[in-house]
């Protein structure tokens, strides 16, 4: 398995880059983002992943292992090929992608090109729950978890609530101020014990 390359960028064409590795010339599909800051000439690293295929093998490559790691995600949600994984990498920044996921968002879901409803409903379904890696910067509308303990959050999911549920809470909880473990837990109850939850 090839995990990573480091090569002076030989060629750029649409949606993929030739790497040229010490004279072998590695072809890379590449989110779309990615050829805003590429220049041919320069020497760039890529995390990638290698799709075997019956008759081809195909190489992608990622700036970063998250990134990488998200794509291979992508790829293990029903009915989600390479194609409409990268595209989904093409159209957002990867923290907005996990945030309409678990924001369970359908409308930004479906602004993807090849992503319509049924596809957007399995992205969630799928893959909401396996969202753990999130890193939001704070804002009105950004879901973080620097603000709490990952204490509280395993309470919360030990108690039967969903990763999504005990996030919001919890960042609920947190705008009080800074609590000790128990008592984020307790202020994160008081909110989803509330007649409209989250709201």
């Amino acid at each position: 398995m090839i995990g990573m390359l480091r090569g002076i960028v030989w060629k750029i064409d649409s949606e993929k880059i030739v790497l040229d590795v010490g004279g072998v010339g590695y072809l890379l599909h590449v989110p779309a983002g990615h050829f805003a800051s590429v220049r041919q000439g320069e020497e760039k690293v890529f995390h990638t992943h290698l799709l075997v295929r019956a008759d081809d093998f195909i190489l992608y490559g990622f700036s970063n292992p998250d990134e990488k790691n998200f794509f291979i995600k992508l790829l293990g949600v029903t009915g989600i090929g390479p194609k409409a994984a990268l595209s989904i990498l093409s159209a957002f920044p990867i923290k907005k992608v996990k945030l309409a996921i678990l924001r369970e968002d359908f409308s930004l879901l479906t602004e993807v090109p090849g992503v319509g409803k049924k596809t957007a409903k399995r992205l969630i379904l799928e893959l909401k729950d396996k969202i753990d890696d999130i890193d939001l910067e704070s804002g009105d509308e950004e879901m973080t978890t620097s603000g709490f303990q990952n204490e509280a959050l395993d309470i919360l999911l030990t108690l039967g609530f969903s990763r999504m549920e005990a996030r919001e809470a919890l960042n609920k909880a947190t705008t009080e101020g800074v609590l000790t473990t128990e008592q984020q837990v307790k202020e994160a109850l008081r909110f989803l014990a509330t007649p409209k939850g989250l709201s």
